[in-house]
């Protein structure tokens, strides 16, 4: 079973990537958290995997972190979804604000995710009630670099990866900081950014 996978990113969009590794392309479904954050086609990327085996498919699922990974698969072990819901429901929402609506019984916050009703985020909620601290932990950044410090680089070397000058990143970034609070959850940073710069 695949459990990662490091190699030269031949391709991306926002549902999967192809990865060449020794001159063999694994493709990996991703969540849009990942996508944001991947580097430049051709720049070398490490992804954890999740290897989905089918009657009549093996099927990869890559995530850019540890923590995103460990979410898919408590979302995965609940009854009636599947891979393709729990990679729309990670997209849909930071792992902390998702954490944070299970732990306080938010059906109505899960289920305006698209692709999730409210019979879905109930079910969400019953299972995954009692490992919502775990998963919406932070996960721990390199010492003496504080996590807002952080978040803010990733977020705004995300956004020039996908085209925008820095210049014009680190202003969206530093207004989504202003708005939202410093410590802002990467994922949320890149989305608010984004939204800033459509503007």
């Amino acid at each position: 079973m695949i459990a990662r996978i490091t190699g030269n990113l031949i391709s991306k969009d926002p549902a999967s990537v192809v990865i060449d590794v020794h001159g063999v392309g694994y493709r990996a479904f991703i969540p849009l958290s990942s996508f944001y954050g991947l580097p430049d086609t051709g720049s070398q990327v490490s992804l954890h995997i999740h290897t989905h085996v089918r009657e009549d498919a093996i099927l990869l699922y890559g995530f850019l972190t540890r923590r995103e990974k460990e979410l898919f698969l408590a979302l995965i072990a609940v009854s009636g979804i599947g891979p393709k819901v729990a990679l729309a429901i990670i997209s849909g929402l930071p792992a902390e604000e998702l954490a944070d609506a299970i732990a306080r019984g938010d059906q109505k916050k899960i289920s305006t995710i698209p692709g999730v009703g409210p019979k879905t985020a109930a079910r969400v909620v019953l299972e995954l009630k009692d490992k919502a601290a775990v998963l919406g932990a932070r996960e721990p950044g390199p010492s003496g670099v504080s996590a807002p410090s952080r978040q803010r680089d990733e977020a705004v070397s995300a956004l020039i990866n996908l085209g925008y000058r820095k210049n014009m990143a680190e202003d969206a970034v530093k207004k989504v900081c202003a708005a939202h609070g410093e410590d802002t959850a990467i994922e949320a940073l890149i989305k608010e950014a984004l939204k800033t710069l459509s503007r």
